[in-house]
């Protein structure tokens, strides 16, 4: 099985050079150095799973391109050899029937061309799928909703919604994470590509996944699968920390909002009327009244870079927006309209700045 793994880097170097003969993106493979972090580039895999599949796909790319190559180059060469000539007296060519030889050779050879890829996919399937969980594994529970993402850190006993922290993985100690994917109401497709494949989540059916980054960074994702209105909207953000800052997130997660916490005159009146309007028959706040179950936790709403699951920046504009006409941000959201007035609206904001 040696001549088969396309992860050997003499092997990958060989079929990079293969592939850029006839594949017209060559810097992707010049500089895969040059992508940022940010990028959802599948060339510039930054975790083992995406990067065993950005192997294989080079293989099959590579005996694919060689079988167009030489069906072009014959079809090419049959079209010049017996081209229509001036002397040609128009009567019909010798026939030759019941070729053995020629029967056998598309016969053998594309079976022995299936068997190679079978067996490399399978090799492929089986490191990704049946992956062992080293110590000091990391382990989430993602649930799908329309259309967000929570992020069940039950190792830890905290949520977090839409931004996925993870600790970055040392090829010599690795720190994988494994996801297990649920779903709240339907399909969805929880798709990193940096990271790691696409891999649904199914009401009903759980499913699995593991990312192992290799680098720090930010790396953006998406619902892969239409999900309803705003699937276009169902974005997603891993972040890739140091073990240390990694540390650190989770134990201010895990704090609750201060009973006594400090705020000014417009905040206490927005935590006032946030606990005793319908947000708390949607959203978390933990250590408040706030206890629903539908919308997303947030108990550190400040600490996110993005609010509606990546469709708007988390600035106190738009949160204020996003309070006042969910569907100017993301229409067809599932987050109805407050009827509050325009001060009120402004005491709700003030209240939900203060949740970092």
């Amino acid at each position: 099985m040696q001549i088969l793994d396309a992860n050997n880097p003499h092997i990958r170097r060989a079929l990079q050079i293969l592939v850029t003969l006839f594949w017209p993106v060559t810097n992707v493979f010049a500089q895969p150095a040059a992508q940022s972090s940010s990028s959802t580039s599948i060339f510039s895999p930054a975790s083992t799973p995406a990067d065993t599949i950005f192997g294989l796909s080079l293989f099959v790319l590579a005996i694919t391109g060689v079988i167009f190559l030489i069906v072009a180059s014959l079809l090419v060469y049959s079209a010049i050899k017996f081209r229509r000539r001036a002397n040609d007296d128009g009567r019909e060519p010798p026939q030759i029937y019941g070729s053995n030889q020629v029967e056998l050779a598309w016969t053998v050879i594309p079976v022995l061309i299936v068997v190679v890829l079978f067996l490399t996919t399978a090799r492929v399937i089986h490191e990704v799928q049946d992956a062992p969980r080293p110590p000091g594994t990391i382990e989430v529970t993602v649930v799908g909703h329309q259309f967000w993402w929570e992020f069940r850190y039950l190792q830890y006993g905290f949520v977090a919604t839409n931004e996925l922290h993870v600790p970055v993985s040392d090829p010599k100690q690795p720190t994988p994470t494994f996801l297990t994917l649920l779903s709240a109401d339907t399909d969805h497709s929880f798709w990193v590509p940096r990271l790691a494949g696409k891999t649904d989540l199914i009401p009903n059916h759980p499913n699995s996944m593991w990312i192992d980054p290799h680098e720090t960074g930010v790396y953006l994702g998406q619902c892969a699968q239409y999900c309803g209105t705003q699937h276009a909207k169902m974005l997603l953000r891993v972040y890739v920390e140091p073990r240390a800052d990694f540390d650190r997130w989770v134990q201010a997660q895990r704090q609750p909002v201060a009973a006594n916490l400090s705020m000014d005159t417009s905040a206490a009146e927005g935590r006032r009327m946030f606990e005793t309007t319908a947000c708390i028959n949607c959203h978390v706040v933990a250590g408040t009244v706030a206890n629903g179950r539908f919308g997303p936790d947030l108990t550190h709403l400040m600490s996110r870079d993005t609010i509606a699951s990546g469709a708007a920046p988390n600035t106190r504009e738009n949160l204020r927006l996003w309070i006042e006409n969910p569907d100017a941000i993301k229409p067809g959201s599932l987050m109805p309209a407050m009827n509050l007035s325009k001060q009120e609206f402004d005491r709700m904001t003030a209240y939900l700045l203060t949740l970092h």
